[in-house]
């Protein structure tokens, strides 16, 4: 079996955050939105195909992240998807929308509009993180 490797486009467009029950937390570096990545440490590339115990997890944490961007940051709605065409390594975007937001009522893949995060925007939301998942967050550490 095939060692557990993050995709290099995720490693390219995201803030690696830490480790989380069903696998690695990203965040995508766009400040226009809160958008989250949930990365299963698995080389199956379709949720049907993950086994029950780490499909619960992830659908665990799916639930999880969803409560945190509702309670941390100002949203209407939360969009949650797997597509994996531009990145077929199995995924799941939960990204919080704002009838404000750049591209609303569109979809948030493919827009040219972003904002790199700054450094301490991201320890901010490390902080929330960690306060929010108490004993089920691990921080990168670097």
């Amino acid at each position: 079996m095939n060692e557990f490797v993050l995709d290099p486009r995720l490693q390219a467009d995201c803030h690696f955050l830490g480790e989380v029950d069903a696998g690695l937390l990203l965040l995508f570096n766009n400040a226009l939105l809160p958008w989250f990545i949930v990365v299963p440490r698995t080389q199956v590339t379709e949720l049907y195909q993950l086994d029950s115990d780490l499909q619960l997890r992830l659908w665990q944490e799916v639930n999880r992240l969803s409560k945190f961007i509702d309670s941390e940051f100002e949203v209407e709605k939360l969009n949650i998807a797997a597509i994996g065409n531009m990145v077929s390594q199995l995924h799941v975007h939960v990204v919080g929308r704002h009838s404000n937001d750049y591209c609303w009522p569109g979809v948030v893949w493919g827009t040219e509009d972003r904002e790199d995060y700054r450094q301490e925007q991201v320890g901010s939301i490390l902080s929330a993180l960690e306060n929010n998942y108490p004993g089920r967050f691990v921080a990168n550490p670097a």
